[in-house]
């Protein structure tokens, strides 16, 4: 099914689909959801909810803005078969925008431990989800693509957690 319909998009088959889609949107993806951890869980262990919730939103919008633009001034396409620079763009900003989005809007409650813990699950279904795309598009097993991307993310999570802490 899905082989159809990347046909009638526009994609000559699977390997250009995810040179011009998945890359780009797990790219941003990765990068929405880990490196927004440190300042989101920084603020809220140092501060508050409402000041997590304002530097998460802060953080995943200008991270956004930061990685399209990078994506699309890395390469217009061409020398690379990798398609339109702009679209490339918007699908990693736009990824990274959410991927640091999700685990930001837990802290919409105002008890910091109860959103800590909401976003912690966030953040553990974000990572599976980054394994599982790793693993369908990339060809990468399940169970290392899970180890590294963990390990990633416990990495900038410490960081976190470290500084808000001290």
């Amino acid at each position: 099914m899905l082989g159809r319909w990347i046909h009638r998009a526009g994609f000559n088959d699977e390997r250009d689909f995810v040179l011009r889609v998945v890359q780009p949107a797990l790219v941003g993806m990765i990068d929405g959801t880990v490196s927004s951890l440190a300042p989101i869980f920084a603020a809220a262990l140092a501060s508050s909810s409402r000041t997590a919730l304002l530097v998460g939103l802060s953080t995943a919008l200008g991270a956004g803005v930061s990685m399209g633009w990078s994506e699309a001034l890395s390469d217009t396409g061409e020398q690379t078969g990798r398609g339109s620079a702009i679209v490339r763009g918007a699908i990693t900003g736009g990824m990274t925008t959410i991927g640091g989005l999700f685990h930001t809007l837990p802290f919409l409650i105002s008890n910091v431990n109860k959103a800590l813990l909401v976003a912690g699950i966030v953040v553990a279904i974000e990572l599976f989800t980054i394994a599982w795309i790793r693993n369908r598009f990339l060809e990468v097993s399940m169970r290392s693509s899970l180890l590294v991307v963990t390990v990633g993310g416990a990495i900038v999570l410490a960081i976190g957690i470290g500084i808000g802490s001290s």
